[in-house]
């Protein structure tokens, strides 16, 4: 498909528009020491990852209040640490660009919403539609919080570019039906150096 042809864009958060990798590294850490799990480990899969999936993957053993409770922890590490959280190289130029140009945007992340909003507040992006890990019944690699967001735009989901940094999500925007582009070399339709690229292929 033609980018011309794209009649909105579906971002992932994380990774994607908000540079927090920083932070993720370091709170899953921090989760992975207390909870026994090599940190190593935790990092392979706690990018891009719904946090409930990634500690039930980690630490299988655990009870169902246990999980609610390292869910909790993992959360408040995250949360409190915003303190090199950035957009990501040409993230609000993007933005005003598909604003400039009548494209409508919104953002799908498995985060949950306290942790989207203060992330986002952090990074200077404010979309009109967000869609979190609270508004899904299954987090990625299921489409639903892509197909939700294309919902709430009033775009088929067909005519959407979703715009990605990790395999999990890929396969989410993949499984939906839309366009994918994607950052750090995951191999989508579009691949991207970075989000500037994007902006000329809106714009050239």
């Amino acid at each position: 498909m033609n980018v011309r042809e794209i009649r909105a864009v579906l971002f992932d958060m994380d990774g994607t528009l908000v540079d927090s990798d920083a932070v993720v590294d370091r709170s899953w850490s921090t989760w992975g020491t207390e909870y026994g799990v090599p940190v190593a480990e935790v990092l392979a899969v706690a990018h891009g990852n719904p946090a409930a999936a990634t500690i039930a993957q980690l630490r299988p053993d655990l009870s169902a209040a246990e999980r609610v409770a390292a869910n909790a922890r993992v959360l408040q590490l995250e949360v409190d640490d915003v303190s090199d959280v950035v957009p990501t190289a040409g993230a609000l130029e993007l933005i005003a660009t598909l604003e400039r140009i009548g494209v409508p945007w919104a953002i799908y992340t498995s985060a949950p919403a306290q942790l989207a909003k203060v992330r986002l507040d952090a990074a200077g992006i404010a979309p009109s539609v967000l869609v979190t890990i609270d508004d899904v019944s299954h987090g990625k690699p299921d489409p639903e919080g892509y197909l939700r967001a294309a919902e709430l735009l009033s775009v088929p989901i067909a005519d959407c570019l979703v715009v990605e940094d990790t395999p999990v999500g890929l396969a989410a925007g993949k499984a939906s039906g839309a366009t994918t582009a994607g950052v750090k070399g995951i191999p989508a339709d579009i691949r991207l150096p970075d989000l500037h690229r994007l902006v000329q292929l809106f714009t050239e």
